[in-house]
């Protein structure tokens, strides 16, 4: 019975979240929200809050907030980014982007963390993200497919950890992987494949939506990444046409992973930290 219970609450907190990603660019009534938890409106905000550890308020600021960071990558007015994050006026927006990245949106589209990879010469990049290779061990995953933007995963994590979570396989030292299949300069975007995954000691049983997957042993380059997830794709495409041609190394047949070592909920898009993994021959 109570297993039934907890299974049910993970189920209906899922409708919800599923439910914020799709509909980012509408004004998000909690008692509609609660409606579709069906859970009281009295005490579902303090149900979903003890589970994704920040309350809905927070988690729409941070996912508009996540999705205006694309300006940089865009001549979208900044005027109308702000409209699509949530902010009636350009001052409010302003005071809210500059506080969670550091910069205000227009200073931030001219030199935020992705403009430091437009150098011209890779050598003082280099010298500021750390690039390595180190032997990786292989490594058993528990995952859960995604299909479409690599930016919008954060919803399939959001399975991954509540169905966990109701299987009681939740543990705090969990390693937290991204594993990325397609190229997403040569695969439409509705059509990217990618797996959000924890790292498994051993190999454990699991069922739909979770399947077990691997991460293949061998040489890896390893980029150290800190920043807004939405600017990677710059450090990937320096990591990919300045590094690795000048590294004496090909790129293996096998996809590249991301380890996040810190997680959106908690902390600043400034001060993520991601490394990047390159499979090597």
């Amino acid at each position: 019975m109570e297993q039934a219970a907890s299974e049910s609450y993970a189920g209906r907190l899922m409708r919800v979240s599923s439910y914020i990603h799709d509909h980012l660019d509408e004004e998000l009534n909690l008692d509609v929200l609660a409606d579709i938890a069906c859970l009281s409106t009295h005490h579902w905000h303090r149900i979903y809050h003890a589970h994704f550890g920040e309350t809905v308020a927070a988690t729409v600021r941070r996912l508009r907030l996540q999705r205006a960071a694309d300006l940089a990558h865009t001549s979208m007015p900044i005027m109308k980014v702000a409209g699509r994050a949530g902010y009636d006026s350009q001052a409010s927006f302003t005071r809210a982007f500059s506080a969670a990245f550091g910069l205000p949106p227009a200073k931030y589209r001219e030199v935020g963390s992705h403009s430091v990879f437009k150098a011209k010469t890779p050598q003082g990049v280099h010298a500021m993200y750390d690039v390595g290779i180190t032997p990786v061990a292989p490594k058993t995953l528990i995952a859960v497919e995604h299909r479409g933007s690599y930016m919008a995963i954060g919803r399939s994590f959001d399975l991954l950890f509540t169905t966990l979570a109701r299987r009681n396989l939740i543990r705090p030292d969990l390693g937290i992987v991204g594993v990325y299949l397609d190229d997403p300069m040569s695969v439409p975007e509705a059509e990217l494949r990618s797996q959000a995954c924890v790292v498994a000691d051993e190999s454990i049983a699991v069922k739909a939506p979770l399947f077990s997957s691997l991460i293949e042993g061998g040489d890896y380059a390893v980029l150290k990444y800190k920043g807004p997830y939405g600017d990677m794709r710059a450090a990937y495409d320096w990591l990919y046409g300045q590094w690795l041609p000048s590294s004496g190394r090909e790129a293996a047949d096998a996809p590249v992973f991301e380890d996040y070592l810190n997680s959106p909920r908690d902390t600043l898009p400034t001060e993520l930290r991601t490394d990047i993994y390159l499979p090597l021959k």
